[in-house]
């Protein structure tokens, strides 16, 4: 398989108020621009000069493209938006705190964890479904790439690549601003430091 940088998008609005965006939407805050800049600009000084030979695929929601406008400032790539990329959906919790899916949809959470309770909605994408449009999407790639995405499908992403377990899977760290790189059946996380700052961040 063909080596993959895999991002998540920036912090949200939402993201400092608990909300669970699912495939609804945001804003990235002040911090979140400063996270995509730091990410494009570690990037840039993994790739180097071999930019030229990577795709760059993106989720069609708007926090996911705002991250890659940010990437784009840097690296000279072409964007195409990709659906499997998209955040899982909770359905009706989309957008909604656990707090108000407790009080709303009561007894749904009950026996739930901070990292399975995703796969209790009613008209949600369960675990399987999720998994197996990771693994379509991972299938999918045929050319070194870039994939700008979310916190809970990157960790399906990086769960079907690893071969782990369902638990394993959603326990993995979601941090927004370093990169995981897929390549030669292993995963390797860079948090590196720019060589200079981004000019003109917002």
């Amino acid at each position: 398989m063909s080596t993959i940088y895999l991002l998540r998008h920036g912090e949200t609005v939402w993201n400092t108020l608990g909300r669970f965006q699912g495939q609804k939407d945001s804003p990235l805050t002040r911090h979140g621009i400063e996270q995509a800049d730091r990410v494009a600009c570690i990037l840039r000084d993994e790739l180097s000069s071999g930019t030229r030979l990577f795709g760059l695929r993106v989720s069609p929601l708007g926090r996911t493209r705002e991250t890659a406008s940010r990437v784009q400032r840097l690296l000279p790539l072409h964007g195409i938006e990709d659906s499997l990329l998209m955040e899982v959906t909770t359905g009706c919790w989309d957008g909604m705190t656990k707090f108000e899916i407790d009080a709303e949809y009561p007894g749904h959470l009950e026996g739930s964890d901070a990292f399975d309770w995703y796969f209790r909605s009613p008209d949600g994408e369960s675990f399987d479904d999720a998994c197996r449009r990771a693994r379509t999407w991972l299938a999918d790639i045929d050319r070194p790439t870039i994939a700008i995405s979310h916190g809970l499908f990157g960790r399906l992403i990086r769960g079907v690549y690893a071969g782990l377990s369902q638990r394993e899977m959603l326990e993995l760290p979601v941090p927004q601003d370093g990169i995981y790189r897929l390549g030669d059946g292993a995963i390797r996380f860079i948090d590196g430091i720019c060589r200079d700052a981004v000019p003109n961040a917002m």
